[in-house]
């Protein structure tokens, strides 16, 4: 039985891994031409969201996307999801609507051929750079007030502890959101982490439901500096409650059966 679990595991990885990156392939061609304009962006922009929700599609698991508002396209918001996953990105492009920019780390640009992509189309920023910090803050300004909505991980990190206990969050979202007067949407991705884990550069696919929780958004209008603190702890909490909630889900439903794979419970 071992050795079949470990065989399905095996082929269930190699196919998460070829339906992730054939899709990329197969519009790169299109992507690079996408790329060469700024007024071709969004169709850009669309083709990634392409990528993700068909890979994500073609992982045969089931993905929940749960609203707890109705999104209004003309409306900007600062998305502020919790970080437990390289999953997480496609996850947010295939859920959320729209012309979205993202704030990464500035690794994701030295990815071969979509690491390009990543830099024209989204924000890259090396934390450990005071200079790197502050362009990227100024070009998620820029974002906004051309109309167009942000995500931003608050903890600016994968923790240790993802899926279970947030790391403490960073100021900037929240400086900006209250700066441009717009409304934070937390949001929970609880299982991503089982799915995909961060293993140090070590590829690991198990086979796990996912979803992800958007929840009601935060009015930052009339809204100070002074008004910061609470503003994240806020945000943190709704997070971390709905963490918390799932993780005792996950003990209770799926814990006896971490390295399950697709093929493994359809009795291969």
């Amino acid at each position: 039985m071992k050795a079949i679990k470990y065989l399905s595991h095996r082929i269930y990885t190699t196919w998460c891994v070829t339906w992730f990156v054939l899709p990329f392939v197969v519009t790169y061609p299109l992507q690079a031409v996408l790329m060469r304009r700024e007024q071709w962006y969004r169709r850009l922009h669309g083709i990634n969201r392409f990528w993700s929700s068909t890979s994500l599609r073609m992982f045969l698991v089931p993905l929940q996307v749960e609203w707890h508002f109705r999104h209004n396209p003309k409306q900007r918001y600062i998305f502020a999801p919790n970080h437990s996953s390289y999953l997480d990105i496609p996850v947010m492009l295939h859920a959320i609507p729209g012309f979205l920019n993202f704030v990464g780390k500035a690794d994701l640009c030295k990815v071969p051929l979509w690491g390009k992509v990543y830099e024209k189309l989204y924000i890259s920023v090396d934390r450990r750079s005071a200079i790197s910090s502050a362009k990227s803050y100024i070009k998620s300004a820029k974002t906004l007030e051309e109309g167009r909505s942000l995500a931003i991980f608050p903890e600016g990190t994968i923790p240790k502890t993802a899926g279970e206990k947030l790391m403490a969050f960073k100021d900037g979202p929240f400086k900006l959101a209250i700066e441009k007067q717009v409304p934070v949407v937390p949001v929970t991705m609880p299982y991503n982490q089982h799915f995909l884990p961060d293993l140090d550069g070590k590829l690991k696919v198990r086979w796990h439901p996912l979803k992800i929780v958007l929840h009601e958004p935060i009015e930052t209008k009339g809204m100070t500096m002074e008004d910061l603190p609470r503003l994240k702890e806020q945000v943190f909490n709704i997070i971390q409650a709905e963490i918390s909630k799932h993780t005792k889900v996950h003990v209770n439903r799926y814990s006896n059966h971490p390295q399950d794979s697709a093929l493994s419970k359809a009795g291969v």
